[in-house]
């Protein structure tokens, strides 16, 4: 199963995103998200989670969930959007994945058997930060790959 992870869009949606995510069975927006047009863009692809970010203070974005737990062909999935407000033990929770966003710097990492993933921003660039998406893969042994994508947008 491969699921399109973004986040931080601010408002924007950018035309290389949707080329980025053809052929993605899931989308998971990790905050952020500035505008709900946004989600009803990325619902042309394939279903989509949100959760709310910091500036999803008004508006539809305001409704969305400050967290997400999904099952994934097994696999349990936990979303946010800022890693520092994670007040629970995702292995002990028997999490697989925690997704989240709002530094705009993306990273993947494992701790404790757990995959960390932050796809980074594909909103407005952030300082000197890459603009980017991720995709997570599922395979069928449950184990997960997480890989970040570039947009390849030059620095002005």
């Amino acid at each position: 199963m491969k699921i399109g992870v973004v986040s931080d869009t601010h408002g924007l949606l950018r035309p290389e995103v949707l080329p980025a995510l053809d052929g993605v069975e899931q989308i998971l927006h990790l905050g952020d998200v500035g505008k709900i047009s946004i989600l009803k863009a990325l619902e042309e692809l394939a279903p989509v989670h949100a959760v709310r970010g910091n500036i999803d203070r008004t508006g539809a974005c305001s409704q969305l969930p400050e967290t997400d737990v999904l099952l994934f062909e097994g696999c349990y999935v936990y979303l946010l959007h800022d890693l520092s407000t994670l007040h629970l033990d995702p292995a002990a929770a028997k999490f697989s994945a925690v997704l989240y966003g709002h530094s705009h710097r993306p990273q993947v990492e494992r701790r404790k058997g757990v995959l960390y993933f932050n796809p980074g921003s594909c909103g407005p660039r952030r300082f000197e930060l890459p603009v980017t998406l991720g995709l997570l893969t599922i395979h069928p042994d449950g184990t997960l790959d997480a890989e970040i994508r570039d947009l390849g947008l030059a620095l002005p």
